[in-house]
């Protein structure tokens, strides 16, 4: 077993190792490549003074003894003024408007595959690797094109949907054509010691800590009214940004005589009125809706001249739907589904799809009903 195809143009590559089994696994396929100059990166890219949900020491130590295992050379970069100035700076201004935005994608955009790259050829590589699980092609035109992992349910292309033509080419994932079995097997016949470390899981920089005990320290919270679609009040919310559209846990909303069993979930959030829209029942009408508007669409290939069909997800652990892509612009649309979406959540990303392969995506602005 080696590397893919697609490290062939490169001699030198440079494998960002996060101390998890998948980018150790994809360091190990590339020592399978006697031609290549190998080194391996632990990027660092955040910093805080409580230790306690912090594991970048834990993750450099597995990575330093994994490296150690292959031979690799191993050194550590810090990211983490640059993941602040462009994806926790944004990640903040989103939440503060009232949005759910998500991190992880665009750290893979600023971050993994820029930082990181332009430190890859500061380093005199070529290429960098990753342990994401997607596959990569080339065109009959030489473009690069994004495809799924070969296993369904770790496809992480839905992460980097952002990715540009330069940054593609220049990017190796050796273990896209692996399911995470296969891998976790890899990584136990080496004896490598992360062969059974959980995946990592959430926000990086968030940890296990409670998700409301972090934004509240950034996030300025105005408590308003919990109401109904009719206009009833049922409750007071903490701060609109505490809250993601079809959410059910921690709205503290009491039984009520008035009103029937169900649980209650978000469906809308007003941030001119400080209002948060809540309403009954997990298939609540005004939770489902067949169509949205995106904007700033990032087209990987080639951008449509025209209105198209294709499938698209509003979110990772999804399959896709169906769907008609009326365009705007380049880079704003309208997206009509063919069946409803539950709980279209503005600050998320829709990402569309041709078969396996990633044609884009862009910002969830707002659904329409």
């Amino acid at each position: 077993m080696t590397a893919g195809s697609n490290t062939t143009n490169h001699r030198h590559i440079i494998v960002g190792m996060s101390g998890g089994v998948d980018s150790s696994v994809a360091a190990w396929l590339l020592t399978q490549r006697p031609d290549l100059q190998l080194d391996a990166v632990f990027m660092q890219n955040w910093e805080e003074d409580e230790d306690d949900y912090c594991t970048a020491i834990e993750d450099f130590r597995d990575a330093s003894g994994v490296c150690a295992r292959l031979d690799i050379p191993l050194s550590s970069v810090n990211f983490s003024a640059e993941y602040w100035q462009t994806v926790f700076a944004d990640f903040l201004d989103e939440y503060n408007a009232g949005r759910t935005p998500n991190p992880d994608i665009l750290c893979n955009k600023e971050i993994k595959f820029k930082a990181f790259l332009d430190h890859a050829r500061r380093m005199g590589a070529s290429a960098i690797a990753t342990g994401h699980y997607v596959r990569t092609d080339l065109d009959s035109n030489g473009r690069a094109r994004l495809l799924r992992g070969a296993d369904a349910s770790k496809d992480q292309s839905y992460f980097l949907h952002t990715l540009d033509q330069q940054q593609l080419q220049q990017a190796v994932f050796p273990v896209g054509d692996l399911l995470k079995s296969e891998l976790r097997d890899i990584a136990r016949d080496l004896e490598l010691q992360v062969h059974d470390k959980k995946d990592s899981t959430g926000i990086c920089f968030i940890g296990e800590r409670r998700f409301s005990d972090f934004l509240a320290q950034y996030v300025a919270a105005k408590a308003g009214p919990m109401i109904t679609p009719d206009g009833e009040q049922v409750g007071t919310h903490n701060g609109i940004a505490f809250y993601t559209i079809g959410q059910r846990q921690g709205l503290g909303i009491g039984g009520s005589a008035a009103h029937r069993p169900e649980p209650w979930y978000v469906v809308e959030k007003r941030t001119e009125t400080n209002e948060l829209i809540v309403a009954q029942g997990h298939d609540h009408p005004a939770l489902h809706k067949k169509s949205l508007f995106a904007s700033r669409i990032h087209w990987i290939r080639q951008i449509p001249t025209s209105d198209f069909k294709c499938t698209a997800k509003i979110r990772y652990r999804q399959r896709d739907s169906e769907c008609k892509v009326i365009l705007q612009n380049q880079h704003e649309g309208i997206v009509n589904f063919t069946t409803t979406q539950r709980a279209i959540t503005p600050g998320q990303s829709v990402v569309f799809y041709d078969g396996d392969e990633c044609l884009g995506g862009g910002i969830i602005e707002y659904a329409i009903q």
